[in-house]
């Protein structure tokens, strides 16, 4: 990690002064926001907008390592790198130069500084303290458009190779998805029958040339992921040589034209506790109502035992045993519901008991089982 020279002169600055100024940490992310907007036309979309929402995040993540700074000899400051880094990618990927992006930080240095010298001022602080405070924001302007312009230039400089790899990555990702086996030939990377989506958390220092060639990666953007069809080996290989790795959520395997699929609900799965999550094992807890393979994954698993009856009868038991999940009442009360006779109901019962056994008596099981046969019913009633 390089030695930043802000960070240098903020270290020697009493602590006290971090504690004091952390409420002021949004009210100055805002008054920077509203001024880069009004000076710099290119930055001047809703603020809404993902654009505006990007613009806002990254200056809080600057003002809020600042502070951070102040009084402390060991920052981390791997976040506001991640940050400046990917703007600068992001730059060169919606085809704008730095130029934006350089007036945005000066103007952010500007703005701090009229800022905080009245409130230091407030808290005591004298004119080394001033001094030393101005010389930390303008080095870490300086240090923002450095670490911007590496990002820039990593996206525009890479190998003919890598990048014929990062565009098969992001076709694969596409919905809808185009054909593959053009691109897949030109990356010089074998189309797989099944593969599986990590998505990371973030992709800073991430080792991507330890990992296999078989293994794509879709690192720039907001939703850094990599494709691979042995999840296994490459969460090996990164739990291994990544030095701080970032949390990740590996989908199950699926075939290559639902990798999307895939991807979205890796993203869901990161929601979850865990430096890895394997999704497979948690689908319950990352159910949503949808039409995906999600869905269908979920019935594969819970409905199993249905497979063995012809497709009236698997209708018929299904909806009984939904009437008994939902009432856990008797023959007679789950008859009226389904307008049967209740000796139907009580034959059905008992199939459904020799179908699944002792599996309708665990409750993880049940809610499972509710689940996928409210959604099987809503799809039949056109409801979802």
């Amino acid at each position: 990690m390089p030695d930043y020279r802000s960070a240098q002169a903020l270290a020697a600055t009493p602590r006290r002064l971090a504690v004091a100024l952390e409420p002021h940490t949004r009210p100055l992310a805002e008054a920077i926001v509203r001024e880069v907007r009004r000076e710099v036309p290119e930055y001047s979309g809703p603020p809404e907008g993902r654009f505006g929402r990007a613009l806002a995040e990254g200056i809080e993540v600057a003002v809020r390592h600042c502070f951070r700074c102040i009084g402390n000899p060991h920052p981390d400051h791997s976040e506001w790198v991640r940050q400046f880094r990917r703007r600068g990618r992001r730059e060169f990927d919606e085809g704008r130069t730095l130029d934006a992006l350089q007036a945005a930080v000066r103007i952010g240095g500007r703005v701090a500084w009229q800022y905080l010298t009245p409130v230091l001022r407030d808290l005591g602080a004298g004119p080394q303290t001033l001094t030393t405070a101005a010389e930390a924001i303008f080095a870490f302007v300086d240090e923002l458009s450095a670490t911007a312009l590496e990002g820039f230039q990593e996206a525009r400089q890479p190998s003919g190779a890598e990048e014929r790899r990062r565009r098969l990555a992001t076709l694969i990702l596409a919905e809808p998805q185009p054909s593959l086996a053009g691109p897949a030939e030109d990356a010089e990377w074998p189309l797989p029958e099944r593969v599986a989506v990590i998505a990371l958390e973030h992709a800073e220092n991430l080792p991507a040339g330890l990992l296999d060639d078989e293994v794509l990666a879709d690192l720039d953007g907001d939703r850094p992921c990599l494709i691979t069809p042995s999840p296994q080996r490459t969460v090996g290989i990164l739990s291994g040589n990544w030095e701080k790795p970032a949390r990740a959520a590996v989908s199950p395997p699926v075939p290559l034209v639902l990798a999307p699929a895939a991807h979205r609900l890796a993203r869901r799965g990161l929601a979850l506790p865990g430096d890895v999550v394997w999704c497979a094992e948690h689908l319950d807890a990352i159910w949503l109502r949808s039409q995906d393979f999600l869905a269908d994954r979920l019935q594969a698993k819970y409905l199993a035992p249905l497979d063995s009856v012809s497709g009236r009868q698997r209708a018929r038991l299904g909806e009984t045993l939904l009437a008994w999940l939902e009432t856990r009442g008797g023959a007679p009360e789950i008859a009226r519901r389904l307008q049967v006779h209740p000796q139907t109901v009580r034959a059905r019962l008992h199939q459904l008991r020799e179908l699944f056994g002792d599996r309708l008596d665990d409750a993880d099981t049940r809610f499972g089982l509710h689940l996928v046969l409210r959604r099987q019913l809503g799809a039949e009633e056109g409801t979802l």
